[in-house]
């Protein structure tokens, strides 16, 4: 049976194995990642034919109300680790690893087997293609630890890169981005996101390299594509990054429906009714 009906099929969760040999498929299609961060919204996910979840540390934005996932730490990601992994036991999991807890090489390989272990994941992100980001992630999967790459705006770097703009954009951008790329798979990793970037450089760096790519906001000529699932169900009042075409408006829908369940507390002659319709509401 093939990779593709496997999976189709959920007879089989997603392996690395499956990801380094995708390009190689006869019936390779586009793979599908949204980033999840509880356990019931895991549990539904892995219901669905879903391929990967990340626990992405754009949590810090979207559930912390954090101004930007700087501020995320290493048992913040742990613990949402943990929730995910119980709900969605059936699906490929990866952990973000949080700014700051890779900037030693020492530092950062005692903080990723942390987190690996600790949250049962199948595999961990890291950001960047920075040399000493590179020999981390050689020793990692040199240890049995899967790593996924990540170039292009790097939100963890976002202070250091001057803010957030699409990168590619020019040659020097160009050959730094497919440098980058290739730096990472020589260093083993499983796959990488490319994130903002040119969408031409993005399909240069994928017929580039071997591993599959993961885009955001990067085209459509990639192997695969991630989004933040608050973005793509609209969870928020404010809007998602252009790049994101929301598929419903949670937000609306779930104040709608409060504000109705709220109605019913001022009916002023039916306490029975008052009684009835929140009953109904939390059964």
């Amino acid at each position: 049976m093939s990779v593709y009906n496997e999976i189709k099929a959920g007879a089989k969760k997603l392996t690395t194995r499956d990801l380094r040999s995708w390009k190689k498929g006869p019936t390779r299609r586009s793979l599908s990642a949204l980033t999840c961060y509880d356990f019931q919204t895991a549990q539904l996910l892995n219901e669905t034919e879903l391929d990967m979840i990340l626990v992405g540390d754009s949590l810090g934005n979207v559930i912390l109300g954090y101004d930007h996932t700087i501020s995320v730490e290493l048992h913040e990601m742990e613990i949402f680790g943990k929730a995910v992994r119980r709900g969605a036991p059936g699906k490929f999991l990866i952990m973000d690893m949080p700014f700051g807890t890779y900037a030693t090489f020492t530092q950062g390989v005692e903080n990723c087997l942390h987190l690996f272990q600790k949250t049962g994941a199948e595999g961990l992100k890291l950001e960047g293609a920075f040399p000493h980001v590179l020999e981390i992630i050689s020793r990692l999967t040199n240890s049995g630890v899967p790593v996924m790459g990540h170039i292009g705006l790097i939100p963890q770097s976002v202070h250091g890169l001057g803010g957030l703009y699409q990168h590619g954009k020019d040659e020097v951008s160009r050959e730094r981005l497919v440098r980058e790329a290739k730096s990472l798979e020589q260093a083993g990793v499983f796959s990488i996101v490319l994130e903002c970037i040119e969408k031409t450089v993005a399909a240069e760096i994928t017929q580039s390299v071997t591993v599959p790519t993961i885009g955001i906001g990067a085209g459509v000529d990639v192997d695969g594509q991630i989004l933040v699932i608050n973005d793509l169900l609209k969870m928020g009042p404010n809007r998602p990054p252009k790049f994101c075409h929301p598929i419903a408006d949670f937000y609306s829908l779930k104040k709608e429906a409060i504000t109705r369940y709220l109605e019913t507390f001022n009916l002023p002659s039916n306490p029975t009714k008052k009684y009835e319709l929140g009953n109904h509401i939390h059964s």
